[in-house]
């Protein structure tokens, strides 16, 4: 017989439930129930150092692709939350089992896949496993701003111009309780105020970022700064001072302020908490009613008047300083889809300053020049209406080689149409398969005598959960198909009726539809300075 034991730790610790005594304790399992088996049967995969709130994990991760080829009898771990606290990745995992033939034995728990009842005790206590992680990550964050009430340095990513610094504090009981602060980097400090002083003398981020490049200023990391980046620098509130102007502007804002006017100080800055929602895959900027402000016990280095003075520049500023250079005009054909030879960096389309509303003068620039001049890159400028002229010409002619142009874009198109639109059919498809499945087992287990009350309610709660679930993905599953049908069809039959007669229309399409061509077309077109490079 062959066996896979997993063991999982969120630190690296030998203390306790270490990787090492899960290990010894499932072989010891193995031994007991199975005499004759031998190590050579055994195969181990140790995540040490990952969090069971999903399975990227490496070792399990290749667990899983060993499974299906080296097919165990069994894969035996300690708990059950040592393979997931996830009810849906835990409820993919045992179904996948159940194809494989394969029993899933938890030696803690002594759960009994093999048996109806087993299984179904096993979600339910998978259910409890999520809700234990959900109620201590929910724990941790309210700890968290608690603790940030009084000013601490929580931990990340210092801002520029700090570094963090552990300290101990001794309190009343004799306990040592070490904190962090953030303590100043000179060097660093220096650059933040220029950038604050020039953005308050140009009004432009851009502007900014060209006058960091020619004095050779860079981050940290060796590299120069991003017009991201120094716009988190104008936003930070780490540098603002603690006085009566920035109580004002945040008390405006609705922010959740810590201090009041009596503590306001010249020397301390501001430190912002709760600025970004966690809960969310891409962590967004929350708006500032949202955040946590108190005094740090850091030094802050820009006046609250100055700091407020570059808040309403920003918002008053909003994107303008993107217009000259966005993809999505009303103008340019290829802004963002010509690629500089020499330093491989997109161009835009920027608009001359002659330009106007009935004769619209524009150049592709690279990208980085846009951000630093010729310091950063000295690509000749190439003539956005020439450009335009020029690729026009030579898909008209690439289009009249006959009809299996219009094929191959057909093609092109429901591979797209396939790409796109079947992934939330099967994704549904997928949902609907697998709460089936959980209700089918939750239903087998109420056919078991001696239940109590308790589990038979606890139990049934579920199923009406899932039945309502599998009910409304049944529901979206029917609507998307007939409208993925339908707008196929319709954007097909459109497709061909434009391509049949496309040397016609071209040069009446709208600047949307044909970047959409040109898109379909052309694999990348690229600058060398002199020659427009055309890759179809």
């Amino acid at each position: 017989m062959k066996f896979f034991i997993y063991s999982r730790k969120s630190v690296y610790t030998g203390k306790g439930e270490s990787i090492e005594n899960q290990v010894e304790m499932c072989k010891q399992y193995i031994y007991t129930k199975f005499p004759n088996t031998i190590n050579a049967n055994i195969f181990v995969y140790e995540d040490e150092g990952f969090s069971a709130k999903n399975i990227d994990r490496p070792q399990f991760q290749k667990m899983l692709q060993d499974i299906p080829m080296q097919k165990p009898n069994f894969l035996v771990c300690y708990r059950l939350d040592r393979i997931s606290r996830n009810v849906s990745d835990f409820s993919s995992l045992i179904e996948g089992l159940n194809d494989w033939g394969i029993s899933f034995v938890c030696i803690k728990e002594e759960f009994d896949t093999s048996k109806p009842m087993g299984k179904a005790m096993m979600y339910i206590a998978s259910v409890f496993a999520q809700l234990e992680r959900e109620t201590i990550a929910e724990r941790v964050r309210d700890n968290m701003l608690m603790l940030a009430r009084t000013g601490r340095w929580l931990g990340g990513t210092t801002p520029t111009g700090y570094r963090s610094k552990k300290h101990q504090e001794i309190i009343i009981d004799g306990k040592i309780k070490t904190s962090c602060k953030l303590i100043d980097d000179a060097d660093e400090l220096r650059i933040v105020n220029l950038i604050f002083e020039k953005f308050l003398e140009l009004h432009s981020i851009t502007g900014v970022s060209k006058f960091l490049i020619k004095q050779g200023i860079k981050s940290r990391n060796g590299s120069y700064y991003s017009l991201c980046g120094i716009k988190q620098i104008l936003q930070n509130p780490v540098y603002c001072i603690a006085d009566k102007e920035a109580l004002a502007f945040f008390s405006a804002q609705n922010s959740d302020v810590c201090f009041e006017e009596k503590d306001c100080s010249s020397q301390y800055g501001l430190l912002a908490y709760n600025k970004r929602d966690y809960k969310k895959k891409h962590k967004p900027r929350q708006s500032m009613d949202k955040w946590i402000i108190a005094v740090g016990k850091h030094k802050g280095c820009i006046s609250g008047e100055k700091w407020v003075m570059v808040q309403n520049i920003l918002r008053n500023k909003g994107s303008t300083e993107q217009q000259h250079t966005n993809t999505h005009n009303e103008y340019s054909l290829l802004s963002g889809l010509i690629f500089c030879s020499l330093c491989g960096s997109r161009m835009f389309a920027k608009l001359r300053s002659n330009s106007k509303a009935n004769d619209v003068c524009f150049d592709y620039v690279c990208n980085s020049k846009l951000r630093g001049g010729r310091e950063l890159c000295h690509c000749q400028n190439i003539k956005g209406p020439l450009a335009d002229h020029l690729v026009g010409e030579a898909l008209l002619k690439y289009i009249k080689e006959g009809p299996q142009i219009y094929e191959r874009l057909k093609k092109l198109k429901l591979t797209l149409q396939e790409q796109n639109q079947q992934d939330p059919l099967s994704n549904i498809e997928k949902q609907i398969r697998k709460h089936q499945f959980e209700v089918n087992n939750l239903i087998t287990a109420l056919s078991q005598s001696n239940l109590n009350t308790a589990f038979i309610q606890c139990v049934n709660t579920k199923i009406s959960q899932l039945e309502k679930e599998i009910s409304r993905l049944e529901e979206r599953h029917i609507q998307l198909q007939t409208h993925l049908r339908s707008d196929g069809e319709k954007q097909i039959t459109s497709l061909a009726a434009d391509l049949s007669n496309l040397k016609n229309i071209f040069f009446i399409l709208s600047i949307h539809e044909k970047r959409i061509l040109v898109r379909l077309l052309v694999k990348k077109i690229e600058w060398d300075g002199t020659d427009l490079h055309l890759h179809l």
